[in-house]
């Protein structure tokens, strides 16, 4: 069996990527060799901003804050540059830190992405668009990839409407299965004012849900000289290419690891599984890997990345897939 959840762009800690990565937005937007790694957190009428930039631009943290959330809040803001020591390999065209970034891509539909993954954020958008609030979905699969189990708690969203709104959603998917609708009740208080919320806390709604390691750390708030991002973005596209250059690849993940300062990694290899049931390893090439490579290929200095917060950085349109 197999399950993935997701949750909507107003949970707590999907607030804060959001809010992270509209900063890191406005400064390449202003400059686009701006260095951001930005941290938030909220909660209860507080939001604290905290990280290193460098940057040419300008920028007011209070209008950005209120840009994501609105008006009403207490906003801390404790920005420093970035550490002479870090920006030294940087400047080489180095990696920001080390770290080990992970790609997949699995031929279970359009997008490439496991199939629990996508059930929990199709059904995810689906309620969002009614009831626009905090709220989170949950999908389990049977062996046999037959929907066994849908958990929805959505704010303001009563159990009747979310049930028959699941049960709409099941026809020609999964009509024999479980549906938990609000199943501790029905709520209203939801976002800041029920829950703390911290950049970089959902990491695996951030991928591929659970079935696949992740590697790095968080991506939102990070500019992409810092490979957690770039590196993990430009996995994922070389494990898409693997399956659109050969149709006999079902599934294929790729692991890239940097050392802090170095320009090329030391570590780039490619895992395919074959319809046969063949596996094999081998090492990637045909592609710049280094952070300047990526980000030139991927187009990574452009003002995107608030949307990549709010429904997953994967198989959601991005040039990176």
């Amino acid at each position: 069996m197999r399950t993935a959840e997701f949750v909507t762009p107003k949970h707590p800690d999907k607030i804060c990527d959001q809010i992270s990565d509209a900063i890191l937005d406005e400064c390449l937007r202003q400059d686009p060799m701006s260095r951001v790694a930005v941290e938030t957190m909220g909660g209860h009428g507080i939001i604290t901003i905290t990280g290193e930039v460098t940057t040419g631009a300008h920028i007011n943290i209070r209008d950005i804050v209120e840009s994501v959330v609105g008006q009403g809040y207490g906003i801390q803001s404790n920005i420093v540059t970035q550490s002479a020591e870090i920006g030294r390999g940087v400047d080489i065209g180095g990696a920001g830190d080390q770290g080990i970034m992970r790609g997949y891509a699995v031929r279970e539909g359009d997008n490439f992405m496991p199939r629990e993954y996508e059930l929990a954020r199709d059904l995810c958008r689906l309620i969002y668009g009614k009831f626009p609030f905090d709220g989170k979905t949950q999908v389990t699969l049977d062996n046999d990839g037959a929907i066994n189990t849908v958990v929805a708690t959505f704010q303001n969203a009563p159990k009747g409407e979310l049930e028959g709104m699941i049960e709409g959603w099941l026809k020609g998917k999964g009509e024999g299965a479980k549906i938990l609708a609000n199943p501790a009740g029905d709520w209203s208080q939801g976002g800041f004012d029920a829950d703390t919320g911290v950049t970089g806390r959902k990491l695996c709604i951030d991928n591929y849900g659970p079935r696949f390691p992740i590697g790095g750390g968080a991506f939102s708030g990070k500019d992409s000289t810092k490979v957690d991002r770039s590196g993990a973005y430009m996995a994922r596209k070389i494990a898409i290419d693997a399956l659109l250059n050969d149709p006999e690849i079902d599934e294929a993940s790729v692991e890239i690891a940097y050392a802090i300062g170095e320009v090329q990694p030391v570590e780039a290899v490619i895992m395919t599984a074959l319809k046969s049931g063949e596996k094999k390893i081998s090492r990637i090439e045909g592609y710049d890997l280094s952070p300047r490579g990526i980000i030139d290929m991927l187009k990574l200095r452009e003002p995107k990345f608030r949307e990549t917060a709010e429904w997953g950085h994967f198989g959601n349109g991005f040039i990176w897939g």
